[in-house]
Parts: C-alpha cells; structure tokens; sequence
C-alpha cells in the first residue's frame, strides 16, 4: 500500500525566517483572537511542541506542514530561530493527508478551506468515494458531505467563505443548509428560478432578517414538500418567487393551505394507524382497573365522532 503521510526525520532549531508557508495547507484562515492567546503564549513560555516541516527539493526551503500559527506568532515576536521535526519531502497527497492527520484532534478548520484541499485530493487520487476520503483523511464522513456540498457552489460564494476578516465571511452553514433547497428537483423546474440570482436573494434575505437563522430553510424545503405532495406546485412556485423577491419576507408566508391541511391528514392518518396496532395489544382483563385509559378512550371516540358527524361521514354500527 502507497505511503500516505509523511515520515519523520528528526527534530531540530531552524531560523524563523528559513521557514515557508505550505500553500496547499487546508488551513488557510487565521483568525485574530486565537492567534493573540497564542502569541501571549508563546512570549511567556516559548514553543512547547515543535513545528512539522519538510525541505522542498526545488527551493531547498523549508516548508511548513504543521505549526503555521506557531510560525506566525514567532515572527511577530521577533523569535530568530523555532524547533522543528524533520520530515521526508512527501508527494502533494501525502502533503495534504498528513496535515489532515495531524489536526484532525484539534479545533475544526473553517470548512470552505478544507473543501478545497479535498477537492484537490480527488483530482490526485482520481476517488471521490466519501467513506474513502474519510479513511483517507481522518475527516468524519458526514463531513466530506459537507465539502462536497461547499464544493458545488460558484466561485464567488466559495470566496465569501474564505474572507480573512471572520465579521465579513459567511459562514459555511448557511450554502450548506441553502443546498437542499437550491437542489430541490421541483425548485429547479419553475421557469423563474435561477440558482445564481436565487442564492443572492437568499444573502440578502439574510442580511435583512428575512431569515431568523439558517435552519428556516429546513422550513422552506418542508413548504415545498407539503406543496408538491398536495398538488399545489404552482402555488408553491408562485409564493417561492415572492419570498425570494422580498428580503422581509418570512418563511410564514410559504404556507400553502391545502397543502398544510395535507400533511397534518398525513399525519393524523399515521398516529391513527399506530394507535390500532396499540389498540390490537391490549388484553382488557389486564387493563380493567387503567380508569385514566378508558376516559381517555371515551373521550377520543366523542371526539371521532363529532368530527365525522361534521364531515358527513355516516358511522357504522
């Protein structure tokens, strides 16, 4: 089996200033406030765990693989030289494994950089099976989802994710929880929509609280459902387009009627169901002294029967 992290070569000091960047590191966002408890860190007690690097045979450089935070805080702090453990120059996918390998128990990278690495993996090893880049990777399979996911947006919603300044980016979580609606089969038919134009609307939407949080899409998808189920596609469609054109308009306004009333008859049909196989179980000389039962039960039956009296339904005998 093909070697895919790197192997170690030994420890050492090396200058602060030999040291590179990895550019296919999938850990490409900083952000300020950790690396300020870092850097006080380091002041006061130095680098306890040595940096991962390697030595590019083209530049003779060395190149971080683990430790670009570490790096960082040296350099601001004016440190001449780091320690560092040696390791073999590795192929561009034992590059990226290894880093995945060593951070995996750490704090989570932003998702949108590691999307990318893993992209790159794919082309590398030519396998975009999930549960082979997990095992490969050491990422959570649920998580390769996610990426791939990410994965699927245009590049200037990718870029949106990877804005330096945390108060600017957007968050992962929202184009993931965007993507069941943006992919939604029924959605992709209206003549109106367009995912590019829809996304931005979405953004917007977002920005003027149209949205409370990025879960109300789970509520959109279930409005879209109970719609199709219900034969009101064109209702839906209609409503949709309204919501996405007006950045205050909430998720309330989705509610198609019928299709509401459809699926609460779903669902009272399913409890129905499950209430006569509980029904089937019950052995009466066992249960004759449940009083609480049995008024329960009569009130349910006065209650059936009212409402079938209601619907015109005559009752059998």
């Amino acid at each position: 089996m093909k070697e895919t992290a790197a192997r170690a070569i030994g420890v050492k000091q090396l200058a602060t200033e030999a040291l590179e960047p990895n550019p296919h590191n999938p850990r490409m966002l900083f952000d300020k406030v950790p690396l300020d408890a870092l850097r006080d860190s380091i002041s006061r007690v130095g680098i306890l765990v040595p940096l991962t690097v390697f030595r590019d045979s083209k530049t003779k450089r060395h190149i971080i693989l683990d430790g670009q935070r570490r790096w960082i805080c040296a350099k601001e702090l004016g440190l001449k030289t780091v320690p560092v453990n040696e390791v073999e120059e590795p192929s561009l996918v034992q590059n990226i494994v290894t880093m995945f390998q060593i951070h995996k128990l750490r704090e989570d990278w932003e998702l949108m950089p590691t999307a990318l690495k893993l992209e790159l993996l794919i082309k590398e090893t030519k396998d975009s099976n999930n549960r082979h880049l997990a095992a490969l990777t050491g990422l959570d399979e649920a998580v390769v989802v996610r990426c791939k996911k990410l994965l699927s947006y245009e590049k200037k919603y990718q870029e949106t994710m990877l804005d330096p300044n945390p108060e600017k980016r957007t968050k992962a979580d929202f184009f993931i929880e965007l993507y069941p609606v943006r992919h939604d089969r029924n959605v992709g038919r209206f003549d109106w929509f367009k995912p590019v134009q829809f996304t931005d609307q979405m953004i917007a939407k977002m920005e003027a609280k149209g949205l409370k949080a990025v879960t109300d899409f789970r509520v959109v998808k279930q409005h879209i459902n109970n719609a199709v189920k219900a034969g009101r596609t064109n209702a839906i469609s209609s409503r949709l387009r309204a919501f996405a054109e007006d950045p205050r308009a909430t998720v309330e306004t989705l509610a198609v009627e019928a299709a509401e009333s459809h699926k609460l008859a779903r669902d009272i049909t399913r409890e129905v169901y499950k209430l006569l196989d509980q029904l089937d179980e019950i052995d009466v000389d066992l249960m004759y002294g449940e009083k609480g039962m049995w008024d329960s039960m009569e009130k349910l039956m006065e209650r059936i029967k009212a409402l079938l009296l209601k619907a015109d339904r005559r009752l059998r005998q």
